[in-house]
């Protein structure tokens, strides 16, 4: 499977912001779905992930409550909406997809980055 993330961008403090991850082929919906981030000099870890179905759903605790993300399979697509952004909270985006539902365990596929920064 191919990932095609987009919509980040330069946003102040308190906006909200909605990223996109498009993926090719007729399997997306086998997919667990992972968001990830990477800031500049820090290691990049996950920020919230979504079941193949879409029931299960799971955030890190920095994000719970502001960040949401959800699936649909009939457009291949995964979203986060960022509400209440904060400056750390900027960093450079990832989507990713696995078998099986494990939020933390590896991801096979992998999106690009789309960029995402909140000024103060």
């Amino acid at each position: 499977v191919q990932l095609q993330a987009s919509g980040g961008g330069l946003v102040q403090a308190g906006d909200s912001l909605t990223l996109s991850c498009a993926a090719s082929g007729r399997t997306f919906s086998s997919y667990a779905m992972g968001w990830f981030r990477q800031a500049p000099g820090k290691e990049r870890e996950i920020v919230a992930a979504i079941s193949s179905g879409g029931a299960l759903t799971y955030y890190a605790d920095s994000v719970k409550g502001r960040f949401t993300v959800s699936r649909d399979n009939a457009k291949n697509t995964v979203y986060l909406q960022m509400d209440s952004l904060k400056p750390e909270d900027t960093a450079i985006y990832y989507c990713a997809a696995r078998r099986g539902w494990a939020p933390q365990a590896e991801y096979a596929y992998w999106g690009q980055g789309t960029l995402v920064t909140v000024s103060s």
